[in-house]
This record gives C-alpha cells, sequence and structure tokens, in this order.
C-alpha cells in the first residue's frame, strides 16, 4: 500500500493557460488506485481549474483544502471554505467550474468510456478516442450509411 500526504504533496502537473493556470498532484496513480481518481489542485486568485463542463457518466466529488475558492453550477456561484465538500453528479445538473483562490481535492470514479460536455462552448469530449467535437456538427444516425 502506497501513502501521499495531502497536506504536502509533490506537485508535478500544471497548466500555464491563461485564465486556467493551476499546479496539480494526481494522488489516485500516487496511491495505485485504479477506480478512483484524486487530484489536488493549488489554484491562483482568479483562475480556473477547467472550463465550465458536466460529466454524463461520471461522479465528481470536491473537497475544499485551503483558501475560499469559487463553485459555478447550474445554480449560480457560490464561494467556498476549508472543509466543504461537494457532490457533482452525471449529467447537467452536475455541471461546475472551480476558481481560486485555493487549494481543491477533485475525486471522480475513474472509467471509460467517458463523455464530458462543456455548455459555454458548445462542445463534447470522447473517451476514448479522447477526442473533442462541436455539438452544432452532429450528423443524423443514417448519415453515410
Amino acid at each position: 500500500m502506497r501513502r501521499v500526504n495531502i497536506l504536502a504533496p509533490e506537485l508535478d502537473r500544471a497548466s500555464e493557460r491563461e485564465g486556467y493556470r493551476w499546479r496539480a498532484a494526481r494522488l489516485g496513480g500516487s496511491i495505485g488506485a485504479e477506480k478512483i481518481g484524486a487530484t489536488l489542485y493549488e489554484v491562483p486568485d482568479g483562475d480556473r481549474t477547467f472550463p465550465y463542463h458536466l460529466h454524463h457518466g461520471m461522479e465528481e466529488w470536491l473537497v475544499v483544502v485551503s483558501g475560499t475558492p469559487t463553485v459555478r453550477t447550474p445554480a449560480g456561484e457560490r464561494s467556498l471554505r476549508p472543509g466543504d465538500v461537494l457532490c457533482f453528479p452525471p449529467g447537467p445538473d452536475g455541471a461546475h467550474q472551480v476558481r481560486g483562490p485555493g487549494t481543491v481535492l477533485l475525486l471522480s470514479a475513474s472509467g471509460s468510456p467517458e463523455t464530458t460536455e462543456y455548455a459555454d462552448s458548445g462542445k463534447v469530449g470522447a473517451r476514448p478516442p479522447g477526442k473533442i467535437f462541436r455539438l452544432a456538427d452532429a450528423a443524423d444516425y443514417w448519415e453515410g450509411e
């Protein structure tokens, strides 16, 4: 059994995209997890983890470790504080986006296949094959057959 300390992890991943800057540690993989994903994110003030999105086949949990991040959901935006825990269920009711400042732990059921929908930009991601498509390009089931 492997262990990792979420209060002092090795932050070995990062995003430098404007508006989406963060540093992170994939804790699930660090401890050998196969069914549950866990990633710790340090998010600077005003930056976000990812675009506003929802998962069609996966539940996610958010645990606030430190700071005062803001979460955007279909109900609007709200400020969070250390110790807060939220669940984002599969489907439209689970749409979410996290904005710093703060350190948050995101837990998820690791599964494939999975689709992720990006409501603001009209895209959907499919895994596999690990591609992003525009919803506006939807085709009829029989097209090309």
